[in-house]
């Protein structure tokens, strides 16, 4: 039996409860990879059982500890970083260039952030005659997604490691086997036993389990924000902390002093980039309603560019999206854009030309869409842009906060002043000028239903921290 039918859990590779598998299927061809167990609550009773017991010892380990960790992981992971991209563009669609390229390195950067970040925090302080101190949280539960798979897995990880927590994973099941390669990468590392456990399972059961269990102190979520809410629901009767990185659907605010052709076109490629499926996409393009149509011109011409294959084949901008529930929504959702009168202005249902086995869409440009559009409330999580027009900048703004997310937002702009002061007027989390890129020092997060608390950085190492207050701690005598 390999490692993909079992669990870690306590420092070792154990059999599940339950018999229970999963075919995992590769997106490009529709054919099963492999199988993964499927765990039970009892799995997960087992897990945080040996998180709790490590947590005694490695919440008392030093920083220079901690550090000394953080630096054996960098190694081991660094070491097999092309395992791990190969892993991730099989199971989830990612062409080799951008898993080479963006997705394995991202989980070994935000190890590199957090080590730096465990260097320099400070722990403690005096305030008046008290003495605060921060301290692990405590057994943390994580659930992470299949669209970024091991970046979001190590933004969590590292910095709970790094603030002395012990933790139980459930990765996401569309993608779990680079998880399971991670987990091998950690005990490499020489991770205690029970500071790390991974058990594979699906929401309802294992998710379920995990988030109402008691002996867990903090659940960090990052999906759909549907799942969210089970989370927060589930974690609710025992009060512990819910940090949530849930959907969006950001807006993309082009000026009319923006240069059109570049801030278009670069955006286009954002918007389809990982085949649309990340959560912070740009995929509301706000432009000038006098310029539609100058603005729809070039946005085709930049889907065009855009090309859709195999991920090991040689020059493919984009593979397929992560699965076939997913690939029906997409097909819906444009279906619902073309009902509703938006106009195509390129792609549509069905697959690309050439292609008939896989999970790839066309890439699709709306342009007319209105804000009240299916395709400009839903989160899509597909290489799919809609395109609409505003009279002003009051009016950009309004429309880029008619949204229940808040999780990103995009501003271009010839003036860099005008630009900064929109940027405070757009409810996100996070807001890109004239395609600035993520930061891995800077928070991570959203407002609204895009969730709450903050991941990487110096702001996601303190959702793994609790403050003490010691009165009297430095009174006099």
């Amino acid at each position: 039996m390999s490692n993909r039918q079992k669990f870690y859990i306590d420092g070792a590779w154990v059999a599940p409860s339950t018999a229970d598998t999963l075919d995992v299927i590769n997106p490009a061809n529709e054919e099963v990879i492999d199988q993964v167990a499927m765990g039970g609550e009892a799995d997960i009773n087992a897990a945080v059982t040996a998180a709790k017991t490590a947590f005694e010892t490695f919440s008392q380990t030093t920083r220079e500890q901690r550090i000394e960790l953080l630096g054996k992981i960098i190694a081991a992971y660094s070491a097999r970083l092309g395992e791990v991209a190969a892993t991730i563009s099989e199971e989830m669609g990612a062409p080799m260039a951008l898993a080479n390229a963006a997705q394995a390195p991202a989980g070994l950067g935000h190890f590199m952030t957090t080590l730096q970040v465990l260097k320099n925090f400070e722990f403690e302080e005096d305030i008046g005659t008290s003495h605060v101190v921060r301290e692990p949280a405590g057994v943390c539960g994580l659930i992470t997604p299949w669209n970024w798979p091991i970046n979001q897995i190590a933004c969590k990880v590292a910095p709970a490691l790094a603030a002395g927590c012990t933790m139980v994973l459930k990765p996401s099941e569309v993608a779990p086997f680079n998880a399971i390669l991670f987990a091998e990468i950690l005990d490499e590392a020489g991770v205690s036993p029970g500071v790390f456990n991974l058990v594979n399972g699906d929401g309802p059961t294992v998710g379920a389990a995990l988030s109402a269990h008691p002996d867990i102190d903090m659940m960090s979520f990052t999906g759909s924000t549907r799942a969210g809410i089970e989370v927060a629901k589930n974690a609710a009767p025992t009060v512990k902390r819910v940090a949530q990185e849930l959907g969006g659907k950001s807006a993309n605010i082009i000026l009319d002093d923006a240069d059109f052709a570049t801030s278009i076109s670069r955006d286009v490629f954002g918007v389809c980039m990982n085949s649309g499926q990340s959560c912070n996409a740009p995929t509301r393009m706000l432009v000038p309603q006098a310029r539609m149509q100058e603005a729809a011109a070039i946005a085709k011409a930049a889907a065009e560019g855009v090309t859709v294959g195999d991920p090991n084949a040689e020059g493919t901008t984009i593979g397929p999206v992560v699965s076939e529930v997913q690939f029906n929504k997409i097909q819906d959702l444009i279906q619902k854009g073309i009902d509703e009168g938006a106009t195509l202005e390129i792609g549509g249902t069905g697959r690309p030309d050439g292609l008939n086995r896989g999970y790839y869409i066309k890439p699709t440009v709306f342009s007319n869409v209105t804000n009240d559009m299916s395709i400009a409330q839903e989160e899509i999580f597909g290489p799919v842009l809609s395109l609409i027009g505003y009279q002003d900048d009051e009016d950009a703004v309004r429309i880029a906060n008619d949204t229940i997310y808040g999780l990103s937002g995009y501003i271009s702009s010839g003036d860099s002043e005008r630009a900064k002061a929109l940027a405070r007027r757009i409810r996100t989390g996070n807001v890109h000028l004239n395609g600035a890129p993520v930061d891995n020092n800077a928070p991570f997060g959203g407002y609204k239903q895009s969730g709450n608390g903050r991941e990487w950085g110096a702001h996601g190492f303190e959702e793994f921290l609790e403050t003490k207050a010691i009165m009297g701690y430095n009174a006099a005598g």
